[in-house]
């Protein structure tokens, strides 16, 4: 019996009153895959990505990761979430926010695994300063450790390295990297479409809330990047 993908999203619709933000929106992710989400602004990537996530329910439609509906708490322990905002606990320490993320998870080890994570983005030393007093940079680093802290098997992210610092985007790039050969799953929008393209085996192209092209990543548009604007876009 074939594996489930790691992720199956059938008719999904969303509405904001009239307004159809998705419309009948069907995709499916093979485990392993790295998928490039492109569109304009306001395609409905956002949208798609919270619903994928369980952070927005779809008005239509299914969402599944790794054979289960995205609702459930087993789904969604195996989903790992970074996106515009940091959504960091101000007043705790950088370890006591990597071990209350890392309890919600169910690890058997939450404070040491906060420690290594800690260690790991180059925070070790900072470890009991008040995330409050961090850099942008620094609580960015953070942000992105309590992504991957239960090692996740499918990997969510909007527009991942938009306003990192360097360090920041060293560190997720790191992560991505080793995420990728461990065989985990990535869906990640962007506006680099470059950089995108260089990473992803898949691409999904949003236009005004439909997919307009779901399928392999080819050379041409790597070497062309408008490539795909142009054909699958422009009216």
């Amino acid at each position: 019996m074939r594996a489930p993908h790691a992720l199956e999203i059938e008719g999904v619709f969303k509405y904001y009153g009239d307004f159809a933000a998705l419309r009948n929106i069907a995709l499916r992710v093979d485990r392993g895959s790295t998928v490039a989400l492109l569109g304009r602004n306001g395609a409905g990537k956002t949208t798609l990505l919270r619903i994928i996530a369980g952070l927005s329910k779809p008005s239509e439609g299914s969402v599944k990761i790794l054979g289960s509906n995205v609702r459930d708490d087993a789904a969604r322990r195996r989903i790992g979430v970074l996106g515009h905002g940091i959504s960091l606990y101000e007043e705790l320490s950088a370890h006591e926010n990597l071990t209350i993320f890392a309890r919600l998870y169910g690890l058997d080890q939450p404070g040491e695994t906060a420690s290594a994570w800690l260690e790991r983005i180059g925070l070790g030393r900072v470890r009991d300063g008040l995330v409050r007093e961090f850099s942008r940079g620094m609580r960015q680093r953070l942000a992105v450790a309590r992504a991957f802290i239960h090692e996740p098997e499918v990997l969510l992210f909007d527009e991942p390295f938009t306003a990192l610092d360097d360090r920041a985007i060293a560190v997720l790039q790191g992560l991505l990297a080793d995420a990728h050969a461990k065989g985990r799953t990535i869906v990640m929008s962007t506006h680099q479409l470059k950089e995108a393209l260089v990473l992803a085996t898949d691409v999904a192209l949003i236009r005004r809330g439909e997919i307009a092209y779901a399928g392999t990543r080819t050379q041409q548009m790597v070497d062309d990047t408008g490539w795909l604007y142009r054909t699958y876009e422009d009216d």
